[in-house]
């Protein structure tokens, strides 16, 4: 049996930000230049699934030519000491593409289509696009496997254990503003050891130590830091 410590890291959009990936909600409440509900609802897809289907399309192509950064590399790197598992409200592949091998993904992935009728249907597309007449085995139209506004986590619970059972648990690249995602630090052990990275203000717990720093530098810190440990 592994004597490793378990290391949880909650990542977001600020580890996939220093790879040139836009945040999912700029200050401005647009994404690439869209209005959040247009493009990241279910209702928005009803409503006109040709922009949807073209806008998450253009986003694959993006992250096509997108590199895992000095983030994504550091917290790979940690599986030589560590049982790291991460828990990620990124869509894209990132951690995957620099060695990361326990990711699971709350919002979903780009790099998978699923049925817009039966979300147990999902299809690995990798970086090709989702065109209007796309259709599943059963004859519905393909969606972008990525959990939208108003619809369940599917999988919060299986995050949320991870959590539990954490030695260290690490938050970078997130306000925490997101719910449900936002709870999980909430189910951690009293005893793990805690900290986030981020270089805004952040509304934490008071075991949480913070540093105040971009994810590529911030993370390369803790993580030496509890190594020594």
């Amino acid at each position: 049996m592994s004597q490793k410590p378990r290391l949880v890291i909650l990542s977001g959009a600020g580890v996939s930000a220093e790879s040139g990936l836009k945040t999912f909600r700029d200050s401005d409440g647009l994404w690439e230049n869209h209005k959040i509900e247009d493009v990241a609802t279910p209702e928005g897809f009803r409503a006109n699934p040709g922009l949807v289907l073209d806008f998450y399309n253009q986003r694959r192509k993006q992250l096509s030519k997108a590199e895992p950064n000095a983030a994504h590399f550091a917290i790979a790197q940690a599986e030589t000491w560590a049982d790291v598992y991460v828990v990620t409200q990124n869509v894209d592949d990132l951690h995957e593409r620099a060695g990361s091998t326990q990711v699971l993904h709350l919002h979903g992935k780009l790099t998978e289509a699923k049925s817009k009728a039966d979300n147990n249907l999902i299809y690995d597309i990798g970086y090709q696009n989702i065109e209007l007449g796309d259709f599943c085995k059963d004859g519905f139209q393909l969606r972008p496997n990525i959990v939208w506004f108003g619809e369940a986590v599917p999988l919060l619970d299986e995050a949320a254990l991870w959590v539990q059972n954490a030695d260290y648990l690490m938050v970078v690249g997130t306000s925490l503003n997101v719910y449900p995602a936002a709870q999980l630090i909430y189910y951690a052990n009293p005893n793990a050891n805690k900290a986030a990275v981020d270089p805004s203000d952040l509304c934490l717990p008071p075991e949480f130590i913070h540093i105040k720093a971009r994810a590529s530098v911030g993370i390369s810190l803790l993580l030496k830091k509890w190594q020594r440990i």
